[in-house]
């Protein structure tokens, strides 16, 4: 799932492409919605944003958000969307089917008379990728419940959020109405750089346990921005993969201390963490309802 940093470059590469320090800013010419279980809203038509021009693109926890004449295209990529970016799309209309093709964003041609745009896709038969027309930010639910952004969170607060939280470290990361913008892989790095099991109590962490966690978040997640900065959409991914050092590297060598990465498997999602660091040396059972094992 794109989080935080993958999101944060490709809204500064979309801003490259759709406000151009030395040229006018883009205009929308066209929408297409390839997968109807996209779109959430239907308030505002999609016609509304033909014609309109590009004011802003940002990124709001892990949503990605550009503006147009007032109107607000909110994304949310969820677990298997991404961005593919266009200088020049082929000229005419694709039709909706059951691929991974769920939306077409088209802009104005410019001088060369190459019409570039946007598509989202969504591997897998699982759909949870969406997408907003809003007039206002805090009508798309996902927005209006974010908590502060992991970035701009102070220590106090942050020490305030872990002793109200009665459960695991890991929950608390991902919550995005606690803190906006960590998913599971982030929170995977986080916890390793914290030397924290991700089934350490929040409200239980000591005071020196609260500050390594605390840097470890703004450490990762700044290093995680700066990696992404500057690298075109198609390229983000792949900068991700390399850069972890536990999250999806199951049986792996830790970098920093050479145990072997493990796994626990949930339902839908596992998390990955190192033995030696992060547990003294104590394998948490794979199972659902997991606990160190004794």
């Amino acid at each position: 799932m794109p989080e935080m940093p993958e999101v944060q470059g490709l809204a500064d590469f979309l801003r490259t492409k759709l406000l151009p320090a030395e040229a006018p800013p883009a205009v929308v010419s066209d929408v297409e919605v390839l997968s109807f279980a996209v779109l959430k809203t239907a308030g505002v038509p999609l016609d509304a944003l033909h014609g309109q021009t590009v004011e802003a693109v940002e990124r709001r926890g892990k949503f990605l958000v550009v503006t147009a004449g007032g109107l607000h295209l909110v994304m949310h990529l969820a677990k298997a969307g991404w961005l593919r970016w266009s200088d020049a799309l082929k000229p005419g209309r694709l039709r909706p089917g059951k691929g991974a093709m769920a939306l077409r964003v088209r802009f104005a041609a410019g001088d060369d008379g190459k019409e570039p745009g946007f598509d989202l896709t969504e591997a897998g038969t699982k759909k949870s990728l969406a997408v907003y027309l809003v007039r206002n930010l805090e009508e798309v639910p996902g927005v209006e419940r974010l908590g502060p952004e992991a970035l701009d969170v102070g220590f106090d607060a942050f020490a305030v959020l872990l002793s109200a939280h009665r459960g695991q470290i890991k929950g608390l990361l991902r919550d995005q109405s606690a803190i906006a913008g960590i998913g599971n892989a982030y929170s995977d790095e986080i916890l390793h750089e914290a030397r924290l099991s991700p089934f350490a109590n929040a409200s239980k962490l000591d005071a020196d346990e609260a500050g390594r966690l605390f840097v470890a978040m703004r450490t990762t997640l700044a290093a995680a921005i700066a990696a992404a900065s500057g690298r075109p959409a198609s390229e983000l991914k792949d900068s991700k993969r390399q850069a972890m050092q536990v999250h999806a590297r199951t049986g792996q060598p830790c970098p920093v201390c050479g145990d072997t990465v493990r796994e626990v498997s949930f339902a839908d999602s596992s998390l990955q963490y190192c033995p030696t660091c992060q547990t003294g040396g104590k394998i948490l059972a794979d199972r659902r309802m997991s606990k160190l094992d004794k």
